[in-house]
């Protein structure tokens, strides 16, 4: 049996809290990792698993085996590494998670830069607005907008994305420019409003300097997407909330108008997000720092006043 093979499947097995999703994470038959583990126990004379049809879990003994075999694992790892010429060269698979908007405006179009710096690191980029669960689809990292309240994970802070309300000009010339938030209330206006993961509708809290409006207006239709956000404000459904460099085109092309734009509609932080127990590899390092710069760079300077009438 080689050891380090069968501690590697058990640690796997534990983070994705199943024998198939651990052996689809690393692309081996199910029943090599089932056997992988049965031959750990056998050798340590020791149940690591409680196993049931539909889900394993780990025993006492199993979780203190795991700890031990985690940091070893990386330990080795990091060793290999170091003894190898990974860090002029980082080297091999990296997976990637992102907001549709974010991948789809900024990671993407600016990823020919990362893979001529780094030539041997493939990188998969999943794109979804919704929650990704790190450890069980066996994602290096992933980019998140907003706070992340997961105190389990480690999170870099790499930027921030300034939003602000607009309109499509024809729902404007229908329903008047707004001089003051508290125009969106008078009955005229309708907000796009955004929910998510089943919560109730936001409202929109609009900043200038040291004043606050929370916006209180009827809202015909509401949307889980940012994309979607943007489709709808471009569609005349309402007034939308929005980011810069989302909105920039729509701008310059005349097919949207900055609303109130002297108001802030808040801002959000953007984060690299990673499990405290995964190894920063060198080249999960070099990627963070990649996209540390990519979006310092990208987000400093955002353009929408300069396109309001």
């Amino acid at each position: 049996m080689d050891k380090f093979s069968a501690m590697r499947a058990f640690v796997r097995v534990v983070e994705a809290g199943t024998f198939t999703k651990a052996a689809d994470s690393l692309g081996v038959p199910k029943g090599q990792m089932s056997r992988l583990v049965q031959l750990l126990e056998e050798e340590l004379k020791t149940q690591l698993l409680n196993r049931t049809t539909r889900r394993v879990t780990v025993t006492p003994d199993g979780a203190a085996y795991y700890d031990r075999a985690v940091r070893l694992l990386d330990d080795l790892e990091e060793l290999e590494s170091s003894m190898s010429q990974a860090k002029a060269t980082p080297r091999g698979m990296l997976r990637v998670d992102a907001p549709s908007a974010i991948a789809s405006l900024i990671l993407i179009p600016a990823l020919p830069d990362f893979c001529a710096r780094y030539p041997d690191i493939h990188i998969d980029v999943g794109v979804s607005d919704k929650p990704v669960d790190l450890i069980g689809e066996n994602v290096d990292c992933v980019l998140r907008a907003g706070e992340v309240t997961d105190r389990s994970l480690v999170a870099r802070r790499i930027g921030e994305i300034d939003r602000f309300v607009c309109a499509s000009p024809a729902y404007l010339k229908r329903h008047g420019m707004p001089q003051h938030p508290s125009d969106l209330e008078d009955g005229r206006h309708h907000v796009i409003s955004y929910f998510a993961h089943g919560t109730e509708r936001s409202t929109y809290v609009l900043q200038r300097g040291g004043e606050q409006y929370e916006v209180h207006s009827r809202s015909a239709v509401a949307v889980n997407d940012s994309g979607a956000m943007l489709a709808a404000g471009l569609a005349g459904l309402g007034i939308a909330r929005t980011a810069p460099f989302m909105a920039a085109p729509h701008l310059a092309a005349g097919t949207l108008t900055a609303v109130l734009p002297e108001w802030s509609a808040g801002a959000w932080p953007l984060y690299v997000v990673y499990p405290p127990n995964r190894h920063v590899s060198v080249k999960l390092r070099v990627f963070i720092d990649w996209a540390a710069e990519l979006f310092a760079r990208t987000l400093e300077a955002p353009p929408r006043h300069c396109a309001a009438d």
